[in-house]
């Protein structure tokens, strides 16, 4: 059996013994979500949090530099924001961004850990002589208690596309049980960008699929020859399923800003001050309009984001920082970018744009997954686009 830490099962059993590294006994502020008080299902344990339990993982982010250092900058360029301030790390991993605050002058550092890696964020902090302000703990915000109520939380939660992991609801839950009125998070907004592409990665995958299929003809040609089994049957759900992997799941990218076909489009804007559990649990549905500025075919569309560490308007930042994962020249971070294959790829214009909507839903088998439907057309004057039909166009985000 699991260990429990304030009601959480602890993975591969026991929690530190060290005194830094403890459940601390505040008592808990009356409940304010479903999420309060809720731990993890097992299915969260071995599908999600146990991923970042290894210091492979954590080496993998920290040496992004482009995230590492845009949030050391955020905490080192603000430090009259930290300066004496008490601090909430949600997810703090190896330990990094509560070793930051605590350079950056803030009075007491709550490091809060879901997982076995908190050990090592205790041996980080102590080896770096900071175990009088940073204290780890091992639970899920969702559980633990603090004695107080902090002026800033810092976290890392952005998956793929912003929110797959859907780790943001435990930031809001540690703010909305945390966080002192007029209190900052950092960061303290996030954006979703949606972009026209030209890539080869698409035809790629629709010879992957066509290959795919060619594969089971020979397959099933084999079954009847050797053993008298007739495999036809199963044809058409191998490929759904083949059509599912290669054609309607979005993949990992590093795209060069010279395979946009427009600017990017802005669909959606958090402000993590304000924004809900109920708001970000609904689908999220937005109106887009890409615009063609190098004519087609349109072969994807690329998924991205930004998030800004603007402080609070009681405690704004005095030096605002933008870290993001837009294409770049000089190469992606490790969030890279989402792309979605258009198969048939879409004939366009200069001039033209690609209108219609994007919805973004929770998957139910796994919350921490997303499904996205895109409904798209070429508008404008060409005769391409007057020629263009209605799609809709199905991904998921595994």
């Amino acid at each position: 059996m699991a260990a429990q830490l304030n009601g959480a099962p602890v993975p591969n059993g026991g929690t530190d013994s060290s005194a830094a590294m403890h459940a601390t006994n505040g008592l808990a502020p009356p409940k304010i979500s479903d999420l309060d008080g809720k731990a993890p299902a097992p299915s969260d344990w071995a599908n999600y949090f146990c991923t970042y339990a290894y210091l492979y993982h954590q080496k993998d982010m920290l040496e992004d530099h482009k995230r590492t250092g845009a949030y050391y900058q955020a905490v080192m360029q603000n430090r009259r924001q930290f300066e004496g301030k008490v601090v909430l790390d949600v997810g703090t991993g190896s330990g990094i961004l509560a070793i930051f605050a605590a350079k950056a002058g803030a009075r007491k550092v709550y490091a809060v850990e879901a997982t076995p890696m908190a050990k090592f964020a205790q041996n980080l902090v102590e080896h770096n002589e900071l175990g009088g302000v940073v204290e780890v703990i091992q639970g899920t915000i969702e559980t633990v208690s603090l004695p107080e109520k902090v002026d800033i939380i810092i976290s890392e939660w952005m998956g793929y596309f912003l929110l797959r992991e859907s780790m943001l609801d435990s930031v809001l839950v540690a703010r909305d049980r945390f966080l002192k009125p007029g209190g900052a998070l950092y960061p303290s907004h996030a954006r979703l960008y949606l972009a026209l592409m030209r890539s080869q990665n698409t035809q790629q995958r629709v010879n992957d699929f066509q290959g795919a299929m060619e594969g089971w003809a020979d397959f099933a040609q084999d079954m009847r020859h050797f053993y008298g089994v007739d495999m036809n049957c199963l044809d058409n759900s191998y490929r759904r399923e083949q059509k599912e992997y290669y054609l309607e799941t979005s993949a990992w990218a590093d795209i060069h800003p010279s395979q946009l076909l427009g600017p990017a489009c802005c669909f959606k804007e958090y402000d993590l001050l304000h924004v809900t559990l109920e708001e970000l649990a609904a689908p999220l549905q937005e109106k887009l309009r890409l615009d063609v500025l190098d004519g087609g075919p349109v072969e994807g569309l690329v998924g991205f984001f930004d998030v800004q560490f603007r402080g609070s308007p009681q405690n704004p930042a005095d030096f605002p920082v933008s870290l993001s994962t837009a294409p770049d020249p000089t190469g992606a971070t490790h969030w890279g970018q989402q792309t979605f294959c258009l198969h048939p790829p879409i004939d366009c214009a200069p001039g033209d744009a690609v209108e219609g909507s994007i919805r973004i839903t929770r998957k139910k088998e796994n919350h921490r997954l997303m499904q996205v439907i895109i409904d798209h057309k070429v508008t404008g004057s060409s005769l391409i686009a007057q020629a263009s039909p209605q799609r809709t166009s199905l991904y998921h985000i595994e």
